[in-house]
């Protein structure tokens, strides 16, 4: 604020250079949100493969709204795949879906988990598919000190810093694109499409400059300097907040787990809640999607969820993300 620049460039820059040191990432885009940046992976992507309206990309319906917007918004169609025990789309299931005409898959990592993403790439690598990455849950997610995102065979991954999320600035997001030229158009396409934002065209030459070329149809997604100087705050101290938050949980698991509580097992607790959670939109995607309200359909959802809740292996280290009690991946 008392730089008086509060829009894109300068802290935004300094946001996205640090994100890749942390992460691991080689390129980042910081964004209004993580929406957003799903919208621009979808829309960039279908532009660089030729995807065709009508073209599907399996996804998951255990989910915010906003990942399956994101395809819907393209003229697209998500194909729901099931879950696993990770509450991640099941790679089993993904396989059976897989068609002429799918194009890429949205995988989630719910709770900051990793679930099975290793298979789902190698899904992704057999059939020729993109593979978009939902992290908005997954700051600070690492698999032996590696952030999920950065592993071979993502094409793109979008995170969160909305106001509940682990790096919490408001609202934002910043998208990473493992292709350089794809980060660059991600640049003008959130910004208007235009070819030198506005920190550029006045840094560049010392003073504000009217000459720019629009060289796409884009969209006002661009991060600003206010949320990103928040993010910027918060960053060091990402580790340390995610510890302290498997403290909190570790200490609930510890309270539930009493004879006086009838030794619940929280993780159960935890799982059927967000399946309970989940259930009108699940219901809302069917309708939406597919013109039925077959609630026969939505009960052998939510049996073969159940069932899947029921065989969950609770030392897999891959049901455990940033709210883990087990400690960091």
């Amino acid at each position: 604020l008392e730089q008086g620049w509060t829009g894109s460039g300068g802290k935004t820059v300094e946001l996205e250079n640090a994100w890749k040191t942390y992460t691991g990432h080689p390129n980042a885009c910081f964004l209004n949100s993580n929406t957003a940046g799903l919208h621009l992976a979808v829309n960039i992507l279908k532009r660089k493969y030729g995807w065709q309206d009508g073209d599907e990309i399996i996804s998951t319906p255990i989910t915010f709204v906003a990942t399956n917007h994101a395809i819907l918004y393209e003229n697209l169609k998500p194909w729901f795949a099931d879950v696993d025990e990770y509450l991640c789309l099941d790679p089993v299931d993904v396989e059976k879906k897989i068609n002429e005409k799918t194009r890429a898959v949205a995988f989630v990592g719910y709770g900051g988990r990793v679930g099975q993403l290793d298979k789902i790439i190698a899904l992704c690598k057999k059939h020729n598919l993109r593979l978009i990455l939902d992290a908005a849950h997954m700051a600070g997610t690492r698999v032996n000190g590696v952030m999920p995102g950065t592993w071979d065979g993502v094409d793109v991954t979008v995170y969160s810093y909305q106001a509940v999320k682990n790096l919490p600035t408001g609202d934002s997001g910043m998208i990473c694109f493992a292709d350089p030229e794809l980060d660059a158009q991600c640049r003008k396409v959130s910004w208007m499409g235009i070819n030198k934002d506005t920190y550029a065209r006045t840094s560049s030459e010392g003073t504000y400059k009217w000459n720019y070329g629009v060289d796409y149809v884009g969209f006002k997604y661009n991060g600003n300097a206010i949320m990103a100087a928040i993010a910027l705050a918060q960053l060091p101290y990402l580790d340390e907040e995610n510890a302290r938050r498997r403290e909190i949980a570790a200490m609930y698991d510890a309270a539930f787990a009493a004879p006086a509580c009838g030794g619940m097992d929280t993780q159960m607790a935890r799982e059927f809640f967000y399946a309970v959670s989940y259930a009108a939109a699940m219901n809302l995607h069917l309708k939406v999607l597919y013109g039925e309200n077959d609630h026969h359909k939505l009960e052998a959802m939510f049996k073969a969820f159940a069932k899947a809740l029921d065989s969950a292996v609770q030392t897999d280290p891959r049901i455990h993300g940033v709210l883990s009690t087990k400690g960091s991946l």
